[in-house]
């Protein structure tokens, strides 16, 4: 199954955080359910030099780029205008066994 590194960037006005924790549990609960269908492999939040959120990274796995695309259609943190940029890379996880 290909995996993807998404790398996503909140935006800068002055009330993201605030927006982003309102957006977090929509946020969490899809994530949860994408993780137990083994779509999400792991994430997190990028934190900025005093400890605040400020973006996400996450490891994705999917059948195919079709299956991404769904995916991002339907992520309230895009959705809903946390993340103003993001980027997606191919990536592949080391075997480290």
């Amino acid at each position: 199954m290909p995996q993807y590194l998404l790398v996503a960037h909140d935006g800068d006005a002055p009330n993201a955080l605030e927006k982003r924790m309102e957006v977090r549990p929509r946020h969490f609960e899809y994530a949860r359910r994408m993780k137990a269908e083994g779509k999400i492999i792991i994430g997190g939040a990028q934190l900025s030099e005093d400890g605040k959120m400020k973006g996400s990274a996450v490891i994705l796995n999917f059948d195919s780029e079709n299956d991404l695309q769904e995916y991002l259609s339907n992520e309230p943190y895009i959705l809903e205008g946390v993340w103003a940029s993001y980027t997606i890379t191919p990536f592949r996880i080391a075997d480290l066994s």
